[in-house]
């Protein structure tokens, strides 16, 4: 396996637990925790989000909604299991309007919830501001099944807790892969590895590696900590101490209040063909992150970003992502379009499965469902479109951010 996140790590302890007697090696370029997995705002969700919720029949958001019970279930035994210590809480969460746009976008929602006879709360008003200690939104809809984290510590629980028979490199990037004889040679600094099967958890570094090349669209997303806020300051917060909130337009902003008495903003995407932004971008938006925290917490006269951070994920033109064998005992997942944690998750599982010939109900379902990203326009085309729609989206939203 070559990636610790949440694909790699699902898929070294399934396939460890269903051969004991092999030798798993899960390789990372990074420390665990460091890449996107460890990077995320923490949402487990159980729901299909975004555009899995808006598109297709009702019996496939059904299937995905079984999987991502089956990936919460999975995470929420291991951790129980290993008592992995990541601020795991059965908080449901929020999402979130502030106007017109956003209310419509909500009502949408709503609609989609009813079709899919899903149990949730329509909260507006003080009820509303009980909860997230500010009059900035007008309405949410409050959903109990997902769950919240912190991932980094999440990421590196699992890690930790291993099956006997996985053996787990540490900043080890793979600088040269080829097949040969049936045989995978993967090249890193220190060791040169060989084995018959090979399960890329990679996401968008997988082009790096000759395959989805012209499918994917690395995208560097955003996210800001605040200080700890005092007991003081908590009492802006009447009801829940700590909360989840993503937003009704997909354009809009991620916030949550932590465990640890911090919030937590996400908001801008930013096109990044070389994986990577510029330090200028990252101060822009660490400034962008504080304003928008102050214009919903004015009375938080001296409030402070301890951190901010970007991180990369794939997108694709269709909004499809992968699951399947890309050439001869090679396999992969991703393109997971910024919701990986539980679609990851689920699918490093299933990845072993089918890498191994196993038969499951949740295997045939992941198989159904899954299509394959649109092949992109070749460049300059590619950056000016994408960044052109972008910027229109960004506009479109202004109102919700």
């Amino acid at each position: 396996m070559v990636g610790a996140g949440f694909v790699g790590l699902a898929a070294a302890r399934a396939y460890a637990l269903l051969q004991p007697q092999h030798r798993v090696v899960l390789l990372e370029a990074l420390k665990v925790g460091q890449g996107a997995s460890g990077r995320n705002s923490g949402f487990l969700i159980d729901l299909p989000h975004k555009r899995d919720l808006e598109f297709g029949s009702l019996e496939r958001k059904k299937k995905i909604y079984r999987l991502n019970l089956e990936a919460i279930e999975d995470l929420r035994s291991a951790v129980q299991q290993h008592q992995i210590h990541c601020d795991w809480e059965e908080a449901g969460k929020y999402q979130v309007a502030v106007g017109q746009r956003g209310i419509s976008f909500l009502n949408d929602y709503a609609s989609l919830l009813d079709d899919f006879d899903y149990p949730y709360q329509r909260i507006e008003g003080q009820s509303l501001a009980r909860v997230l200690g500010s009059t900035y939104y007008s309405q949410a809809i409050y959903t109990e099944r997902s769950v919240l984290v912190q991932p980094a510590a999440l990421v590196n629980g699992l890690a930790e807790h291993l099956p006997a028979n996985v053996e787990l490199y540490e900043e080890h990037p793979v600088l040269e892969f080829k097949q040969h004889n049936g045989q995978y040679h993967i090249h890193t600094q220190d060791a040169v590895f060989q084995s018959p099967k090979v399960i890329l958890a990679t996401n968008i570094f997988t082009q790096e590696f000759g395959y989805l090349r012209s499918r994917m669209l690395p995208t560097m997303t955003y996210a800001s900590m605040t200080r700890a806020l005092s007991l003081q300051e908590m009492r802006l917060f009447r009801e829940q101490h700590s909360w989840g909130a993503t937003p009704a337009d997909h354009g809009g902003t991620t916030l949550r209040l932590t465990r640890d008495r911090r919030l937590v903003i996400r908001n801008s995407y930013q096109f990044v063909p070389k994986y990577h932004d510029d330090l200028q971008s990252r101060r822009a938006i660490r400034d962008s992150h504080l304003q928008g925290l102050q214009a919903r917490y004015p009375s938080l006269e001296n409030l402070t970003l301890d951190y901010t951070w970007g991180g990369a994920c794939a997108l694709s033109r269709n909004y499809q992502p992968f699951f399947g064998q890309l050439d001869s005992n090679l396999y992969f997942s991703g393109v997971h379009q910024s919701v990986g944690a539980t679609r990851g998750s689920i699918t490093g599982k299933l990845l072993a499965q089918l890498a191994l010939g196993e038969h499951s109900e949740s295997l045939s379902d992941m198989l159904e469902i899954s299509q394959k990203p649109a092949i992109n326009p070749p460049e300059p085309f590619l950056s000016i479109g994408v960044n052109a729609r972008m910027a229109l989206a960004r506009r479109a939203s202004a109102s919700e951010l």
